[in-house]
């Protein structure tokens, strides 16, 4: 699913349209191919799994054994649920894009030296420094990237080791105060 098809959607309502027409459900929620996909596995079950008979009842207005249609119901049940867990599922992405708020996705501009930098929430920002102060091998430390020790200063921004001889974070571009 693209970026722009995160708009919530109504989990009962792709169930709803997933019950009443193959594939309608899925389309609801805008994946295609899975709607196309639900069609082709519900109308091949009633075609080449659900007895003639059965199919010529119901069109005709009796109930068949269940024991015959069993199949189909099981394919429409399987598409219903699909099309439930994946509405939640967009749902859920639409509230993570949602929180993060439109300022924290988009490059900001920081510091006069005019550097661009992608904005991070705060949660990943110090998981970030949690990482990199926790393991001083990793690739954030400069001293792994030499091998030799060299002056480091903590940057108050992000919290990540930063080169003393710069004048900004090589991580996040903001001024280190000497």
């Amino acid at each position: 699913m693209s970026d722009s098809d995160t708009s919530r959607r109504r989990p009962w309502l792709a169930a709803a349209l997933a019950l009443v027409v193959s594939g309608l459900g899925h389309a609801y929620l805008r994946r295609w191919a899975r709607a196309f996909g639900w069609y082709v596995v519900i109308t091949a079950t009633l075609v080449f799994v659900v007895p003639d008979a059965a199919v010529d009842g119901i069109l005709a207005g009796d109930r068949p054994p269940v024991v015959e249609v069993a199949p189909a119901l099981v394919a429409v049940a399987a598409s219903v649920v699909d099309a439930y867990v994946l509405a939640v599922r967009n749902n859920r992405k639409h509230e993570r894009r949602s929180t993060a708020g439109p300022t924290d996705a988009a490059p900001q501009r920081s510091g006069a030296e005019g550097a661009w930098r992608t904005g991070t929430t705060s949660e990943a920002a110090s998981t970030e420094s949690k990482s990199a102060s926790e393991s001083p091998e990793s690739p954030e430390s400069p001293e792994s990237d030499t091998g030799a020790a060299s002056e480091t200063a903590s940057c108050p921004h992000c919290g990540r080791q930063a080169d003393a001889e710069l004048e900004f974070c090589q991580w996040c571009a903001e001024p280190l105060e000497n």
